[in-house]
């Protein structure tokens, strides 16, 4: 269920915000104290963990963000690696080397770089599992002095994005917090299972803190993570802060959970959020698939092109999401002091080049009558609907000079088509149930290649 009136009748028939619907891609950045060791072995991707088991997974967990939890399970290889690297050294320590490397970080830059990519939102870990804050945060840490930057990393980065024309998003992990709660997750038996506190000071702080990022940041987007404490308000959270932000969209992560880490209920939402996987079928709620870059969100000194997806098989998967009502999170993950490792730059920029070119079915489009299909010649191709009413067929495996069938498009009201990156009209025909489209000798290279279908009605 997803009934908004339960946070607010006047919200009965919200729908979620159109500017999220229409920007189809955002920037995520997991940056913090982790990206000092910046090191995960690189198990595999997070959509293969059930071949391993959770146990195994969990001590091989090839999430760098997650080094602290890695680092207090036994006889992992993150625990042997701080051993032989850091020795006994707490991964506290690893504060004061972070504020250290930050100090020359200059935001535009990324900023900058995300616009170039095609982004129209960027999304910023300000506290992920660890507890460190990324805001000079005014609510104090009972359990870790100062566990949290000096410099207003979060503030620099929304107003540079801001600048760029992009919207600010703030992830935050509500639920699980290794700064408080010294357990760790195993995976043996079900302590897979997220532990979560429940007494009041964690709850009050949790909310404070939230309310801090709303009110100095005036946030576009909430991206909870994990879920949230069973007695924390988070609808009189959600109305202060719709009431502040109206325009803001709300993750569905704010899940609540009992002390066993198991959901008792699940307060409505504007997005779905996917890990590594797109939707099988068109979805009716949007959804944001978010993934790394490579198997780790957070930087992985391990990780290099063998680790990374391909570029032609990111465009593709974004263009697979984009088809079934989704959006792409595309994680960045930074070194200590900000650099953007060259491979992960190199993805952005080739995301940007082919949205400089096929932008026109990709922003403010939204799903056709089916998502998918295969042409008559075998290529595999994705639909979308664009704002303008145009039809686009976006062939995902390179098209080829000559015919191109379309099936099952001969009976849709035609007045045009074109090759997007082309200045030629295509002539086309009908042919049965098909649609016939005659590509010219020069195709532009390229990963995909969007027939764009123009409404006779």
């Amino acid at each position: 269920m997803n009934d908004w009136s339960t946070i607010d009748p006047a919200l009965d028939d919200r729908e979620t915000p159109a500017w999220f619907r229409d920007a189809k891609l955002g920037i995520f950045i997991h940056w913090g104290v982790y990206s000092v060791p910046g090191w995960a072995p690189p198990t595999g991707l997070f959509s293969n963990r059930h071949e391993l088991g959770w146990e195994e997974w969990f001590k091989r967990n090839p999430y760098a963000e997650w080094y602290e939890n890695s680092l207090r399970i036994p006889g992992s290889p993150t625990a042997e690696h701080h051993r032989e690297t850091y020795g006994d050294a707490p991964y506290e320590a690893f504060g004061e080397a972070f504020a250290g490397a930050n100090r020359e970080w200059n935001p535009s830059d990324w900023a900058e770089l995300f616009r170039r990519a095609g982004a129209r939102y960027a999304v910023l870990t300000t506290k992920h599992h660890d507890g460190y804050s990324l805001w000079p945060t005014s609510v104090p840490h009972p359990l870790r002095e100062n566990w949290h930057s000096e410099r207003d990393l979060v503030g620099e980065l929304a107003g540079a994005v801001r600048t760029e024309g992009l919207r600010f998003g703030t992830y935050y992990s509500g639920g699980y917090d290794w700064s408080w709660f010294p357990n760790i997750i195993d995976g043996s038996g079900n302590a897979h299972r997220m532990q979560f506190r429940q007494d009041d000071a964690f709850i009050a702080y949790l909310d404070a803190q939230w309310r801090e990022l709303i009110e100095r940041y005036d946030t576009d987007l909430l991206w909870n993570d994990i879920g949230v404490p069973e007695g924390q308000d988070v609808p009189q959270l959600f109305r202060d802060y719709l009431e502040r932000v109206p325009h803001g969209v709300i993750d569905n992560r704010f899940r609540k959970c009992n002390a066993a880490g198991e959901i008792v209920d699940l307060p409505p939402f504007d997005f779905t959020t996917p890990e590594y996987a797109s939707e099988s079928e068109i979805s009716a709620i949007p959804f944001e698939s978010c993934r790394g870059i490579g198997y780790s969100f957070s930087y992985n000194q391990l990780e290099d092109e063998s680790t990374f997806i391909g570029i032609e098989e990111l465009i593709h998967f974004f263009v697979d999401l984009v088809s079934k009502n989704g959006n792409l999170l595309l994680n960045v993950g930074p070194m200590a002091d900000g650099t953007i490792p060259p491979g992960q730059v190199a993805r952005l920029e080739a995301l940007g080049d082919w949205l400089a070119i096929n932008g026109s079915a990709i922003y403010g489009s939204r799903p056709w009558t089916r998502a998918e299909g295969v042409t008559g010649n075998g290529d595999a191709v994705r639909y979308t609907l664009g704002s303008d009413g145009a039809l686009n067929a976006i062939i995902l495996t390179g098209a080829k000079p000559g015919e191109l069938v379309l099936p099952g498009l001969a009976s849709e009201a035609i007045a045009g088509a074109s090759l997007l990156g082309s200045d030629e009209e295509l002539e086309w025909r009908r042919s049965g149930d098909d649609l016939i489209v005659s590509l010219p000798e020069a195709i532009p290279a390229g990963p995909a290649h969007t027939i764009r279908i123009e409404s006779g009605r």
